[in-house]
């Protein structure tokens, strides 16, 4: 009998600690989550997504706008026409209207594609997104059983290619979420973006909010609105002129930057082939990226510019400093070094280095200056480091550690070292500023609901003198009337410029019929309006820059003088 009560003694207490562990473990261990659940029962809640910002020019009309588009599903079980026949009727409505072999060839390649994704499985599943309005209520118009369309935010470019690179696109992430890429839509993703808000309440046991339970909203946060330098004639005018040289001279690429030197505020910026940031999935990864701020090139010539600027801040050499190897090729070590044209010419000063454009007289600026103080200046003039563009995607190539010889002659005359284009610019931006190097950049203003704020832009640094800035653009005013590009020079437009005609260099040599042509240049020289960079890459016409850039950078500089309102010279 004792046994039996102690037994049972035994199995209460027991009972009664596994009542006490459970308890423990859904009072406490599982606390948080069964509160959680508990609250789901009755509190529901909804994303309130934000708007993202818009884009525009220095007129405020837009680059890029935001516009409503719409995903296609199919609700699989409440279709009533065979997939094959679906595919076919809705696949015109993904394409570009048929208008030759290949738009033939597209459409059935997305009837193909459709017919895949219907007869995949599954109950509902996405067909296309990002339709306009427009086809969606075409297609709604065919009354179709089982396809649906949901409402998302999409971009809107007016001017498609013409400001692609600048602008990049709106793509999406592996989740799905909005995303921006490349230019402007990369680099300001996040300020564009702005913040989700959230929307909470009590429901009842039907789902529906109680009237009087708790209630609160996070307000979404709308992305701002960037106002940006470019001006939209210029911008236009540009791309028409790039399109035209492209053509014109059968160049593979081509890239053209103007800005403002006292600024750095860029007004246009294109390069050539481009693409539709509406439509980037058309096209190859490749035309992402932008050349003017991510594809290197050795400079040639007018690289020029920025050494003669070293060499006359640095003392080493005046504008009238002779020459005393320029009367034949430079030997050193195995290499020789030689002007373009095989023409020496004896004792010649720097100004006649810049207007022949002289290889062995700017061989002898940079065995003024040596290895260390050459490094040193280009260092300054921004060379071998990103400008700090507000773009995504900039990229810069580097300085070498140690430099021979021969590399600091060839360096000298624009060999044997990298630029991109906006570094090139950048760099001559502070000769045409007096000496002072700005960092380049396009948002002037960050615009949100009810207020804006000015970007702040860099008060620059001193690179050279104002005397050395001067006497290099005296040079340069020199080199544009009397130097290789003499014939293109407009009489009365005031301009500094500098020719530039670099071979390209292919598997460790360099070949003579392939090469980069370009000019820069600010106008008027002495007060500048505007600098302008043209390089056309691989012209076929004419591998020098003096019968392909040049003509090309004095066209649209006519244009800029008119519609700046600048006068002429007499």
């Amino acid at each position: 009998m004792d046994k039996r009560i102690a037994f049972v003694k035994i199995l209460f207490i027991v009972g009664f600690a596994i009542v006490l562990v459970r308890l423990f473990y859904w009072q406490v261990v599982k606390s948080s989550e069964l509160s959680v659940e508990a609250r789901n029962q009755y509190n529901s809640g909804n994303i309130i997504k934000s708007l993202r910002g818009e884009i525009l020019s220095s007129d405020k009309s837009w680059l890029v706008a935001r516009s409503d588009v719409w995903k296609v599903y199919a609700s699989i079980p409440s279709l009533d026409m065979e997939t094959g026949k679906l595919a076919d009727k809705l696949a015109p409505y993904f394409v570009e209207p048929i208008e030759s072999e290949a738009d033939e060839k597209d459409l059935l390649n997305e009837s193909a594609r459709l017919k895949k994704v219907l007869n995949r499985g599954g109950v509902w599943v996405l067909l296309q997104d990002r339709i306009s309005d427009d086809t969606r209520k075409r297609i709604e118009a065919l009354g179709l059983s089982g396809i649906e369309f949901e409402q998302e935010e999409g971009r809107i470019y007016p001017e498609a290619s013409s400001a692609a690179h600048l602008l990049g696109f709106l793509g999406q992430d592996a989740e799905g979420n909005n995303l921006g890429y490349f230019g402007l839509e990369g680099y300001y993703d996040t300020s564009l973006s702005g913040r989700e808000g959230y929307s909470y309440y009590e429901k009842d046991a039907s789902g529906l909010p109680i009237l009087l339970g708790q209630n609160r909203q996070i307000s979404a946060i709308h992305g701002v609105n960037l106002l940006t330098g470019i001006d939209k004639t210029i911008q236009l005018r540009l791309n028409s002129k790039l399109q035209d040289g492209m053509s014109k001279y059968g160049a593979q690429e081509v890239t053209g930057i103007i800005l403002e030197p006292r600024t750095g505020k860029i007004l246009a910026m294109s390069s050539f082939p481009s693409y539709d940031p509406s439509k980037y999935y058309n096209f190859d990864d490749s035309l992402f990226k932008d050349p003017a701020i991510s594809s290197s090139f050795e400079p040639g010539s007018i690289f020029k510019v920025i050494v003669m600027a070293a060499g006359l801040d640095s003392g080493v050499i005046k504008p009238d400093t002779k020459c005393d190897i320029c009367s034949g090729k430079l030997v050193i070590g195995e290499y020789s070094v030689r002007t373009w044209n095989n023409e020496y010419r004896p004792n010649s000063t720097m100004v006649d280095v810049i207007v022949n454009s002289d290889n062995v007289g700017m061989s002898f600026v940079g065995r003024k200056l040596g290895e260390g103080r050459l490094r040193d200046y280009l260092e300054k003039f921004g060379i071998g480091q990103k400008t700090g563009i507000d773009l995504q995607g900039e990229m810069t190539p580097k300085l070498r550690d140690k430099w021979s010889e021969i590399d600091v002659a060839t360096a000298s005359f624009g060999q044997g070292i990298a630029v991109t284009p906006i570094q090139m610019i950048n760099a001559v931006g502070a000769i045409a500023n007096n000496g002072i190097i700005v960092k380049p950049h396009i948002v002037e203003k960050i615009v949100g609901d009810n207020w804006e704020e000015d970007v702040k832009t860099d008060s620059g640094e001193r690179v050279i003198s104002e005397k050395a800035a001067r006497e290099v653009t005296a040079m340069m005013v020199e080199a544009a009337k009397n130097g290789e590009a003499k014939w293109t020079y407009q009489k009365g437009l005031k301009v500094a410029g500098k020719t530039g005609t670099a071979q390209i260099p292919i598997e460790g040599h360099y070949d003579e019929e392939k090469t980069i042509a370009s000019f820069i240049g600010f106008a008027p020289y002495d007060n500048p309006r505007f600098l302008m960079l043209i390089t056309l890459k691989e012209p076929s016409t004419s591998p020098w820059a003096s019968e392909t850039a040049a003509p090309l950078w004095y066209s649209m500089a006519r244009d800029l003088y008119v519609y700046m309102g600048l006068q002429p010279e007499d």
